[in-house]
């Protein structure tokens, strides 16, 4: 591959996973509540963190770098939505959610 060919390609994916990192940061600080700010949060930073770390591994392409790049995603992939399902949880059963925007309120008939 050329240098000038991977100088595009690693422009282009900072530049991606810097434009999801900023719309990652911009709906945390527009969403009105709690569950659109987590998905805000959770979805763009998971595909800023891929574009970022695809480009290291593009630039540094070791067997190691490789391994060590996809242990990243990997473990990122899976803690991010976990965490987001655990903090919304905390959320409603503290009372700290809108029940009035709720399409559907599957706990809502849960006793306490």
């Amino acid at each position: 591959m050329s240098d000038e060919l991977r100088d595009v390609i690693s422009a282009v994916l900072v530049l991606a996973g810097a434009v999801m990192c900023l719309a990652a940061g911009v709906g945390l600080i527009r969403f009105p509540d709690v569950l659109s700010r987590l998905h805000a949060a959770t979805k763009p930073q998971i595909l800023g963190l891929m574009a970022i770390t695809a480009d290291v591994a593009l630039n540094n392409f070791t067997v190691g770098t490789v391994t060590l790049v996809i242990a990243i995603v990997v473990f990122q992939a899976l803690t991010a939505p976990v965490v987001a399902h655990l903090v919304a949880r905390s959320s409603y059963d503290t009372h700290h959610v809108r029940i009035d925007v709720l399409i559907l309120d599957e706990l809502g008939t849960r006793p306490d």
